[in-house]
Parts: structure tokens; sequence; C-alpha cells
């Protein structure tokens, strides 16, 4: 006598869709919960489209296990792209991990203006200071293949992260480790940096602690390190040459007086994709 199936679970998981419901109800983005659920289904992130048209496929048990850990693992702050172990940036695809920052789509901006600036030049030289993952270095590198882009970080666990990228995408950006620009001799075209800008105390700093915290935090005002750079890069530029900085989303009038103060030329902000003025940079006479 053939037996009675036993009915499912009350609750349980059983489809694609069901188990992107149920970290929508834990509270992830809907980006996140795709992109998890992708990568835990062994897809490119990519496939988005192909996810929605399979909603209803039934979920592996092995995928289910390794999909709702990795929720957990963002329900409590971690990136997505620390997750993943990738993330994309200007077209490129970057690793990444717990060593670098998570490079963000709003920095993307800088490399715009970096190549808006490097247009008159040919063969240019250009330093990304704090350069992490490589992201920006190797966007201009890929960009402008003539370029000559020297790639800077104090940590040598953050260099590893750039050059691994660099060798994975056949980009001959070169490497030195130096604290700003104390042991970069120049003179560049353009110097570029992402530093940190969070004040010591800001309170948003609790929910980035999976982030390394030297690539986030720069003094009792967040500007400690952008004072390093107005002060060292006028001695590494070529004449004419430009210092572009992204910073938070209110400091771009306390960046640019510095700028002014500091004898710059040229003073002026470039907004990110909410509007907001989140770069400022300046010529050097």
């Amino acid at each position: 006598m053939q037996q009675a199936q036993a009915a499912p679970e009350k609750g349980a998981i059983s489809t694609l869709r069901e188990a992107l419901l149920q970290a929508q109800r834990q509270g992830l983005a809907r980006l996140d919960a795709h992109m998890l659920l992708l990568h835990s289904l062994g897809r490119s992130p990519h496939d988005r489209a192909w996810l929605l048209a399979h909603d209803d496929d039934a979920v592996p048990a092995d995928t289910l296990v390794r999909y709702q850990a990795l929720c957990q693992q963002r329900a409590a702050g971690v990136p997505v792209a620390y997750l993943t172990g990738h993330k994309q940036f200007y077209g490129l695809e970057l690793a990444v991990d717990a060593r670098v920052l998570d490079p963000r789509p709003d920095t993307e901006t800088l490399v715009d203006w970096a190549l808006e600036v490097l247009q008159p030049w040919h063969a240019p030289r250009v330093a990304d200071l704090g350069t992490g993952s490589g992201a920006i270095a190797l966007a201009l590198q890929h960009q402008r293949p003539d370029a000559l882009v020297l790639a800077v970080d104090a940590s040598p666990d953050a260099l590893a992260v750039a050059q691994a990228n660099a060798r994975r995408l056949g980009l001959p950006v070169h490497f030195v480790r130096s604290h700003w620009l104390a042991g970069v001799a120049g003179p560049f075209e353009a110097i570029v940096s992402n530093p940190p800008y969070i004040r010591n105390d800001d309170p948003h700093l609790a929910a980035l602690t999976h982030e390394p915290l030297s690539a986030l935090a720069s003094g009792a005002d967040g500007l400690e390190d952008i004072r390093t750079l107005i002060a060292q890069a006028p001695t590494r530029l070529a004449p004419g040459g430009w210092l572009l900085l992204e910073h938070g989303w209110d400091q771009a009038q306390a960046v640019q007086t510095l700028l002014r103060e500091a004898g710059w030329e040229q003073v002026q902000g470039r907004e990110d994709l909410a509007g907001i003025v989140r770069c400022s940079g300046a010529r050097w006479p």
C-alpha cells in the first residue's frame, strides 16, 4: 500500500520567491536579497531577470542553508560585497573583502571628474591616495590606457587586494605603500582621493563596524586627513595640476574653504547621484 506523502511543514521555504520574501521580512533590501540569492545559486549578479522569471522554481536545500546564513550576516550589517566577494565599480568587477572599504557607487563621481580634468594631457600622471580595493585607480587606468596611474595606500592588506585586482584585470597600475604623499615623489597632473572623512564620534560609525576604521574616521571634525592632503599636494603636482577629494555630505563648504585658504585656484565641487556635493577640488597655480 502506497504511503501518503507528508504535507509540507507550515512556513517551510520551498521556492525562490518564498526565500526572497523571507529575507525581505527580515529587513533586507530587495536588491540585497536578490544579490545574495543569486550568489547562493552560483549565478551571476547580472541574472536578476532570470531570478524573476524562475521565482517559482524549487530552492535546493543546500542553497537555502547558504542563503539564510548570508541573510543573517547581512542583517547584522556585513556589506553585500564582503559576502559575495565582489563589487561592480565603473564597469569593472572588483574583488573585495573586509581588508578594504566597500566601494560606493557615488565614488564614480570622482572618477568622472578626474577623467574630465585629465582630458588636456597626453599620458597624464595620476595618483590615487588611499586606494583600498584599487577602485578609482583601476577605473582611471581602464578609461585612460595612456595614463601612468600610481595607487597609494598605507595598508599592506589593502595593497594586496588592489594588486590582485590589477593582475586579474590586466591593468598596469603601479603601487606604493605610503602614508598619503610622504613616500611619493610626483609630479602628477592630478591627485585624487576618497580619504577617511567621518568624525571620530559620529554615531553612524556603529553601523560600519565591519569595514576598516582606518578608512573611515579622521579626527574630531572628520577633516584631519583632508587637511594633510591639501598641505602635501602642491609639492607633488605639476603646474596646473588638480587635487580632487571625496568628502562627507555636509563638508563641501568646509573643504572648499580649506582649499581657498591654502592658495588653491578654481575651487569647485561635484554632485553625487543624489544631487549632493560630495566631491571638492581645485587647481594648483
